[in-house]
């Protein structure tokens, strides 16, 4: 499936919430996509300075991502770590023109995008939906997701960090040939913030996720997923731009950057009909898009030591720095040790809560009730000074990145020795019955 087939498919059920009248770049749209920010917006007739339409929190939710493949939210992280597990080849098109190829613009006006401002004091207009695809002669192709900030007609100023972009740029002698695509199906968006070992395609990760073909680019040679909707052909160069400020994933703003990579546009291709995408960045479609891809690798980590039945990375910890893993508890030092794995399984959470198989770990209320009745401070906080964290989070050590890590064991003993821990659940019927 496509991202534009799944718009389609939300908009037949009335998931769609269609906008007809044009905002502005600046601001305006990024206003509307906050204010909706878990409900998939279709931006028909594009933004004031372009007519292009597109969509936002396509991705919003688990269940829209369980809705775009099909499954039960409970089998994503199953279906995740058997993508993980067993990555497979994804096939070249055939046949007819690619549908990412059906439209070939060599006249390039990025302004002329639906590219948006999203919050005051930011830099100008960005793409932060945008995945960069490069390739080796002798590591294959990467893909990976880098904020892009518009700097002229056919230029981006990208934040490219220290990482396999980095090393594939420096290998291919300080510029490389690249594609960005936009608007991608929830596979490839998945696969490309997944991370991965220097020389694993992202892509074959997609492939096990849902059958994906790739076509080669016009004017270079990368290859692209067929179905995205938009591909920008170029050439990372060899020279550098300021790029930021710009609001990052934790919803604080991220300081400016003297010399980021220049990525110049040399080409367009798009689908008939196309439908951009933009991502709210520091919005629920970025948290999932970042977190989730992290999910299964806490729950692998965990399973290793415990039997892991859940893992939620949760919004209100950026997807990304607070988690809760449910466990099918077996002996009492069970939750300790899956305090420790979780951490293993994801090097920048800072704090993870472990609960036991009754409690739901999408419920903030249903964890926070845990925490409240089978929690002691005194026994059951495992804090751990001076760790690796995240350089996303503002309160980590500035230099170093260092943090400090705390467990908490939310679960309830295996002998209870005073009153029961068991939460009674209310009992349920068919309200039907009685409202008719």
């Amino acid at each position: 499936m496509s991202l534009k087939s799944f718009v389609e498919k939300l908009d037949k059920r009335g998931a769609l919430l269609k906008i007809k009248k044009k905002p502005k770049a600046e601001l305006e749209a990024a206003a509307l996509i906050k204010e909706f920010n878990s409900r998939p917006i279709l931006f028909e007739n594009g933004i004031a300075e372009s007519d292009v339409a597109f969509a936002a929190n396509v991705y919003s939710t688990k269940p829209l991502v369980a809705d775009y493949f099909g499954i039960p939210q409970s089998e994503l992280i199953p279906r995740m770590i058997r993508a993980l597990d067993a990555p497979s080849a994804p096939g070249e098109w055939s046949g007819s023109v690619a549908p990412c190829q059906e439209v070939v613009e060599a006249n390039v006006d990025l302004y002329s995008l639906p590219l948006i401002k999203c919050y005051a004091g930011e830099a100008g207009r960005y793409l932060s939906s945008g995945i960069y695809f490069v390739k080796d002669k002798e590591l294959g192709q990467n893909a990976s997701y880098h904020r892009s900030l518009v700097i002229s007609k056919n230029r981006f100023a990208f934040r490219m960090l220290p990482r396999h972009l980095a090393e594939f740029k420096k290998r291919a002698g300080g510029a490389i040939d690249a594609a960005i695509c936009v608007g991608n199906g929830a596979a490839v968006a998945l696969a490309g913030a997944t991370s991965v070992e220097l020389g694993v395609d992202e892509m074959r990760i997609a492939n096990s996720l849902e059958p994906l073909k790739m076509v080669k680019c016009k004017t270079i040679n990368v290859r692209v997923p067929a179905e995205a909707e938009f591909v920008l052909e170029g050439r990372v160069l060899n020279e550098t731009s300021p790029e930021g400020p710009f609001v990052d994933l934790t919803e604080t703003m991220d300081v400016q950057r003297p010399a980021e990579p220049v990525f110049e546009v040399k080409c367009v291709t798009h689908r008939r009909g196309a439908v951009w995408q933009n991502v709210l960045q520091g919005g629920l479609e970025h948290k999932i898009l970042m977190g989730m891809p992290r999910e299964p690798t806490i729950y692998s980590a965990v399973n290793k030591v415990v039997k892991c039945v859940d893992v939620n990375l949760t919004p209100g910890g950026c997807s990304w720095l607070h988690g809760v893993v449910k466990i099918k508890k077996v002996n009492e030092d069970d939750g300790r040790k899956a305090i420790d794995a979780a951490f293993d399984g994801h090097k920048s959470m800072k704090r993870v809560v472990i609960v036991d198989d009754d409690i739901d770990a999408l419920d903030p209320v249903d964890v926070e009730w845990a925490l409240a009745t089978r929690f002691q401070a005194d026994k059951d906080l495992v804090v751990i000074s001076n760790q690796k964290g995240s350089s996303l989070d503002p309160s980590s050590e500035p230099r170093t990145h260092a943090t400090c890590k705390w467990g908490l064991d939310a679960t309830k003993p295996l002998v209870a020795k005073g009153k029961d821990f068991t939460k009674i659940r209310a009992p349920k019927t068919d309200s039907k019955k009685f409202l008719g």
